[in-house]
């Protein structure tokens, strides 16, 4: 009977190969998997009980009003689960999935790999699902928390299961992606970046450039919105809504929070065009992958290009070698070895300077549509439009410090140049200064934004022009902190995905838990001074008092001596806000240099 069974079920080994058990075996060896897990758990318990807190009341009250409560509470903890785990598992793939193809192109096993009965199929497959099989893990350890939670009303199976899908079938998206990048690219960060640049462009950027468009009746024959021509405009918003999985979620939690809302967004269409999308990806991703094995095999793969990327080699032999040896002429370095090399390199490896300049071009003009758009809608004068944009390009550039700081010195010992580095006769100082000032440099068209944001509005009158300096020493303190930790961790971790992890998880432990268990207790009555004044040195915090008490028509013109600023401590002058901001600055200063003092402690540790 047994035999029976094993000869009639349907058997997925055709798909997935013994790639996908060789990598579970891996994973399950790996201790940064339960890390991540028990952070997983841990910060989905901080989310639920802020929520609960929130809803419920702490002091004892009445109990049929406590009771009333409890669906209201429910429905609010199982939308934030979903929001959280919709969010984090997107990011974790990228991650996960940064290294899944170049590790094996690096370590020479993709070449042997084609001289077995294995196909290239089932190393994407295997790699893919052998992944999604860890972030399904992390997707189910939710589910006894929002069975329980359902059980207190508020929320039907119709929405946790179409928040499953689509957050399923978006993380595989999002996975799917960045082994396609990984494919060319050795360097892990370069393939985050870039990922998360194409996911940010196609859900955000592209979707509001296109409405941007309609509003203005810029695109011949669609008509423009709220006219009689509009119908293919609505058409084309609705198809573009429907690719969109950030669109999907808010629309499904709108509609489980507000019973009886009709709403033009059906979730099984978009995971079918989503899944539709990952085969696309994935069928580009087989051919790819077959072709570099093949060239791998044969020898005709550079494995030490450049620029971080993979690519085909122009000869054979010792004329190939000469070739690339030969490439340029040699260019004499002119002052700090490290620093030179570091400066001389694209912002990101693999793409060189123009492309470079043509993102940024890219980035620019999207961002004047929004003010475009921000403009008819008579909203760019508004204090709180301009702590939006500030606090965008401070998100972007927290999320740009840590994967470049973090990913210095890793990447140096996973391309094997790290003890050769070491064997020359610079000093860890000068090799960690040059790492810095890399990481920084690759970061200044974030900061740049910023600061060609502050200057356009001030000019106009929009914003005063102390914020220039306000935010100035933001960024300073958050620049030298996040770059300071992110060398420590690239020191002590032998890959650069563990070190963006553990840099990510510091970030989110200072700026996201702690704040949040500080709301907790100073819901249950026990807010200290200590606890205000970590509050107040939050950059989200700093960046939205900075906007709120300077930006904004009313206050861009007003003298120094009359503006106010709004905190926990009362309303703040000019020089109180100053003292603050600097006394942040000094304290998170002076811990970057105490990671970068530990950084240097380390840096001949582990070199192999």
């Amino acid at each position: 009977m047994s035999a029976v069974l094993k000869k009639t079920w349907p058997r997925l080994g055709w798909l997935t190969g013994p790639i996908f058990g060789k990598e579970l075996r891996v994973s399950s060896r790996r201790r940064r998997n339960y890390w991540l897990r028990s952070i997983y758990v841990l910060l989905l318990t901080v989310f639920v009980a802020i929520v609960w807190m929130s809803i419920v009341e702490y002091q004892q009250g009445n109990a049929a009003f406590q009771r009333s409560r409890m669906a209201v509470a429910g429905k609010q903890i199982v939308t934030t689960t979903v929001v959280f785990q919709f969010v984090a598992t997107q990011v974790l793939a990228v991650i996960m999935l940064s290294t899944a193809i170049s590790d094996e192109i690096y370590h020479r096993t993709l070449g042997l790999l084609m001289t077995t009965p294995i196909n290239s199929l089932q190393v994407v497959m295997g790699k893919v699902l052998s992944k999604l099989l860890q972030l399904v893990l992390l997707l189910g350890i939710t589910l006894p928390v929002l069975a329980i939670v359902r059980v207190l009303g508020g929320v039907s199976w119709s929405y946790l299961l179409s928040s499953f899908c689509i957050t399923l079938t978006s993380v595989l998206l999002a996975g799917t992606l960045s082994l396609a990048f990984s494919i060319h690219n050795r360097r892990a960060y370069a393939v985050i970046v870039r990922t998360m640049f194409v996911l940010g462009s196609f859900y955000f950027a592209l979707p509001l450039a296109i409405a941007a468009m309609l509003q203005a009746n810029l695109l011949p024959g669609l008509g423009a919105l709220g006219t009689t021509r509009s119908t293919i405009a609505d058409g084309v918003l609705i198809f573009l809504a429907h690719l969109n999985p950030f669109c999907g979620i808010f629309e499904t939690t709108w509609r489980a929070m507000t019973p009886g809302q009709m709403l033009s967004f059906h979730w099984p269409l978009h995971c079918l065009l989503s899944l539709g999308m990952t085969l696309a990806i994935l069928g580009g991703c087989v051919r790819v992958v077959r072709k570099v094995a093949l060239r791998q095999a044969t020898g005709q793969l550079n494995l030490s290009a450049k620029a971080g990327t993979w690519r085909k080699r122009r000869g054979a032999g010792a004329a190939a070698v000469a070739d690339e040896v030969s490439d340029g002429p040699v260019k004499r370095v002119i002052g700090p070895p490290v620093i030179w090399k570091e400066l001389r390199a694209p912002f990101i490896q693999g793409v060189n300077n123009r492309n470079s300049y043509i993102g940024l071009g890219m980035a620019i003009a999207a961002l004047i549509v929004t003010y475009i758009v921000a403009a008819r809608e008579r909203v760019l004068d508004d204090g709180f439009a301009q702590f939006s944009y500030g606090l965008l390009f401070l998100l972007m550039g927290i999320i740009f410090s840590v994967v470049f700081s973090a990913t210095r010195i890793t990447a140096e010992r996973e391309s094997q140049t790290w003890s050769l580095l070491l064997a020359t006769a610079l000093r860890d100082r000068d090799i960690l200064l040059g790492k810095a000032v890399s990481a920084f440099r690759r970061c200044l068209p974030i900061w740049g934004l910023l600061a060609g944001h502050l200057v356009l509005f001030v000019l106009i009158g929009y914003i005063h022009p102390v914020a220039i300096v306000h935010v100035v020493l933001v960024v300073v303190w958050v620049t030298c902190f996040i770059i300071g930790a992110g060398l420590y961790f690239s020191t002590r971790s032998a890959r650069t995905t563990s070190s963006v992890v553990a840099s990510f998880a510091l970030m989110v432990g200072l700026w996201v838990v702690a704040p949040a268990v500080i709301g907790i207790l100073g819901m249950m009555g026990k807010r200290s001074e200590l606890s205000t004044n970590y509050m107040l040195s939050h950059p989200v915090i700093q960046m939205s008092m900075i906007m709120d008490g300077a930006a904004g028509v009313q206050n861009a013109d007003v003298p120094l001596s009359t503006l106010r600023y709004e905190s926990r401590h009362g309303m703040l002058d000019v020089r109180e806000m100053t003292s603050v901001l600097a006394k942040s600055a000094l304290v998170y200063v002076a811990v970057a240099l105490l990671f970068f003092w530990r950084a240097k402690c380390r840096l001949r540790r582990s070199v192999f």
